[in-house]
């Protein structure tokens, strides 16, 4: 790759791309060096306690909720922070890649909050990456409007959503920054870039730097993320506090360690998120070896079985006992030019966000912003002008550790029919993320990284315990790839073949498919460019 920058250690290997020089400066580079020094070996221990914590789970260590930190659990009087500016009403979030057109989207939905999301609906091609942290800077300084070549206009409101950054997550590398010979961490990049260009910038439009945490697994990785804001906070001259951040809860360890997690970040904490197809996704990754966490085809699991009903009143609990905001699960649904279709799914939205909210949480998600109105509604039906619903503890939630586990009450063989979805969302969507698309429609939904975790592992998992045939699997592939072929003639279909097999038919399960891909192929076709 060609050098196109040099400083304070860190280079940046790929091609220079239009505007880039706005947000990779020497300062910028500087400033993600300053964290990637305090805070990359600590970063590689927890990748390596995730592994040992992942083989006790496995050679029959019990999962259950700590009693090293019963002390954290059982002390009625610490609270998060307060509410910061303009996150006291959070009814409706809508999530999406920071792209310029999204970005415009998503600020003028309606929704109170708008994730700008560099991990699950972003693939993570350098251009991506800086292209989103472009976009988010032109729009804190209200210069995103742009008109397209066939004359469709975007322009920004002036009732805007508030902007929260979900980074990517520990696991992942970026592998376009080095420093001294090896990749900085993801998050650190997203995080940095975005928090030097835009915290201050944030602060003097009567907002802050806000962030969503993914994939953490326990309050030791929260505890992490709490150190990394006090540092940049120093080291911008930003009062320490200032920062928020929302904890995703999609691991299943994570889900014992809810209140510890708010402990460690409760002076930078806004709250918790009920992440539930990472969720599911960490289930079948954690316990995919045992014959009693085999779980039936993706679309007939619901919240409301038994085990996700423990884990969102668990979650709403945790959350309203300390003074911090419970926000609800994504609706993946795309809207339908078929009317019957699009009532259908509006209908589904509804009888969820319905749920979320008799349940006590203090909003939700949506993925597409036509979906916003429906849940705008139900929430404003039971909030009414209230911005929360923090008085309601939920005394009346009590959950065991067998609760949080008790998946096989719900166990039912795969279907053909599920196995071939399971094949052909996750040969289209990696297909589709080979080429730089991280969100895509099929079927009716918007499916992003963690939707095609779940298809995979519930392959690999239904391989390993020999509920599909091999040879049969590898037949449905070839048929859904001739198919894919066909749809589009130049797509990347022995790619995203590849990846498939390598993600779901290997004997020992990949942690996630991103890794590998992104190594394998975006930094590889990165290269190609330069």
């Amino acid at each position: 790759m060609t050098t196109i920058a040099t400083t304070h250690r860190v280079r940046v290997l790929a091609a220079p791309g239009d505007r880039h020089e706005e947000i990779l400066t020497p300062e910028a580079l500087g400033f993600i060096g300053r964290l990637d020094a305090a805070f990359a070996h600590r970063r590689d221990e927890i990748l390596k306690e995730r592994r040992r914590r992942r083989d006790r789970l496995v050679s029959g260590s019990p999962l259950d909720f700590s009693i090293a930190t019963a002390a954290v659990r059982a002390d009625p009087d610490w609270r998060v922070a307060p509410p910061a500016p303009g996150l006291t009403d959070r009814r409706v979030e809508i999530t999406g890649p920071p792209d310029r057109r999204m970005t415009v989207n998503a600020l003028n939905s309606g929704a109170r909050v708008w994730m700008a999301d560099f991990e699950d609906v972003t693939a993570p091609t350098w251009d991506n990456i800086v292209g989103g942290q472009l976009s988010l800077l032109d729009a804190i300084e209200r210069r995103i409007d742009f008109t397209t070549p066939d004359g469709k206009e975007y322009r920004l409101g002036e009732d805007l959503a508030t902007i929260m950054v979900r980074p990517r997550g520990w696991h992942l590398l970026e592998e376009h920054l080095e420093i001294e010979g090896r990749p900085v961490p993801a998050p650190l990049v997203d995080f940095g870039l975005y928090f030097f260009h835009c915290a201050q910038r944030q602060i003097d439009a009567g907002h802050g730097p806000y962030f969503y945490l993914p994939k953490l697994e326990n309050a030791q990785e929260a505890r992490l993320w709490n150190d990394v804001f006090v540092l940049a906070q120093e080291l911008l001259g930003i009062p320490r506090g200032t920062v928020r951040a929302t904890v995703l809860i999609e691991t299943i360890t994570a889900a014992f360690e809810m209140e510890e997690i708010l402990h460690a970040l409760r002076e930078h904490s806004a709250g918790l998120n009920a992440g539930r197809w990472d969720y599911l996704f960490s289930i079948i990754k954690t316990f995919g070896h045992r014959t009693d966490f085999q779980l039936p085809d993706r679309a007939q699991v619901t919240m409301t079985a038994p085990f996700l009903r423990a884990y969102t009143e668990l979650l709403v609990r945790t959350c309203h006992r300390r003074g911090a905001h419970a926000i609800g699960g994504m609706a993946a649904q795309v809207p339908s030019k078929d009317p019957e279709a699009g009532a259908a799914a509006s209908a589904r939205v509804r009888l969820d966000k319905e749920r979320e909210a008799e349940d006590g949480f203090d909003g939700s998600w949506v993925a597409h912003p036509a979906l916003v109105p429906v849940c705008r509604e139900v929430f404003d039906g039971v909030l009414h002008d209230r911005p929360h619903q923090l008085d309601r503890t939920r005394e009346d939630v009590h959950v065991r550790a067998a609760d949080l586990l008790s998946v096989r009450r719900i166990g039912a063989p795969p279907t053909a029919a599920g196995v071939r979805a399971n094949v052909a969302v996750s040969l289209r969507y990696f297909e589709a993320w080979l080429r730089g698309h991280g969100a895509v429609a099929l079927g009716g939904l918007m499916e992003d990284a963690a939707t095609a975790e779940i298809a995979r592992v519930q392959l690999w998992q239904w391989l390993r315990h020999r509920r599909i045939d091999r040879d049969d699997l590898l037949v449905v592939i070839d048929e859904e790839c001739a198919a894919l072929t066909a749809e589009r003639p130049y797509a990347l279909v022995a790619q995203a073949a590849a990846v498939l097999e390598r993600a779901a038919l290997e004997r020992d399960l990949p942690d996630f498919f991103t890794a590998d891909a992104y190594s394998r192929h975006l930094v590889r076709r990165a290269q190609v460019r330069s």
